[in-house]
């Protein structure tokens, strides 16, 4: 099944809980204010954010025929169209080879499963991997991304535990760099987006990938759990202060009925989903398509 077909199944609650919304609002058959004041509701309600909820209605009004919003299907592909705009227009291009991938975020969210499933998804692209266990905090971290590691048959560098995260992505890179290989991914510790001195020691960890390996291609991700809601804003406002975000990888997609902040970060921080996770098997992860993701909720 490709990543259009995932979407459709991972969505469905998304879908069933917004087309239901949209179809109560058309069945009251109401034009003018009280009609867009309820659209922007229910994209709040949907876990768009206030700002966000308002500039695509604000849109909607730029670009609607008031005779038309009798019609469902015409609203429906107008703000399918302005939704696909928003999300398009934060979009990157793929990863440049060689690259280093850091995946951030707070605990519980699957950056330690999101590793394995992103070296599935290098190998699958023809590319030579390398994990780097820098999460040297958390009790078996680097055995649980062993196991992982094991499993997508890519190689891994750790250090023991309590180690410095920076000396491990150090070697990391030195191996990469040494071996000529495609894609490193670093697992980092999961940690709360208000402590300053973590954020300190992520800072701490992109200046050896710069300094180091000048060369690739560095992102720094942000692994959101697509259940979070609207807080995924705030974590993401916050982890992009620290280090400057190129994107987000969502986990988790297929347990939330909302999704919809997917719009506000691309709307109000300019940051694309680069990756999203729609099930729990390694292949389900794939590069996000703006358009699928729409589709599949509208």
């Amino acid at each position: 099944m490709g990543l259009f077909g995932k979407f459709f199944g991972a969505l469905k609650k998304t879908k069933d809980n917004f087309s239901e919304k949209l179809r109560v609002l058309f069945s009251k058959n109401k034009l003018g204010d009280e009609f867009y004041e309820e659209l922007e509701e229910l994209l709040i309600s949907s876990d768009v954010s206030v700002s966000t909820a308002e500039e695509v209605v604000n849109r909607v009004k730029e670009q609607a025929i008031d005779e038309k919003l009798r019609d469902p299907e015409y609203v429906t592909g107008l703000l399918r169209r302005i939704l696909i705009d928003i999300l398009e227009e934060s979009e990157v291009e793929p990863p440049q080879y060689p690259c280093v991938i850091m995946l951030v975020g707070v605990n519980g969210v699957g950056k330690t499963t999101t590793v394995g499933k992103l070296a599935h998804y290098f190998l699958t692209q023809k590319k030579t991997v390398t994990v780097a266990a820098a999460d040297t905090f958390r009790a078996a971290a680097s055995e649980q991304l062993s196991i992982w590691a094991e499993r997508a048959k890519v190689r891994i560098v750790k250090h023991e535990e309590g180690s410095d995260p920076s000396a491990v992505i150090f070697d990391a890179v030195s191996s990469a760099k040494a071996k000529g290989t495609d894609v490193v991914i670093v697992d980092t510790a999961g940690r709360l987006h208000v402590k300053e001195n973590l954020m300190n020691e992520l800072r701490k960890m992109d200046r050896v990938v710069t300094r180091e390996y000048p060369e690739a291609d560095f992102l720094k991700l942000l692994v959101l759990d697509a259940t979070t809601g609207q807080n995924a804003v705030n974590q993401a406002r916050v982890f992009d202060e620290a280090v400057e975000l190129d994107g987000i990888v969502l986990t988790k997609l297929d347990g939330t009925a909302k999704g919809g902040f997917v719009f506000s970060l691309a709307q109000e921080l300019g940051l694309p989903v680069l990756f999203a996770g729609v099930g729990e098997k390694m292949d389900d992860l794939e590069f996000f398509d703006s358009k699928s993701f729409v589709e599949a909720i509208l």
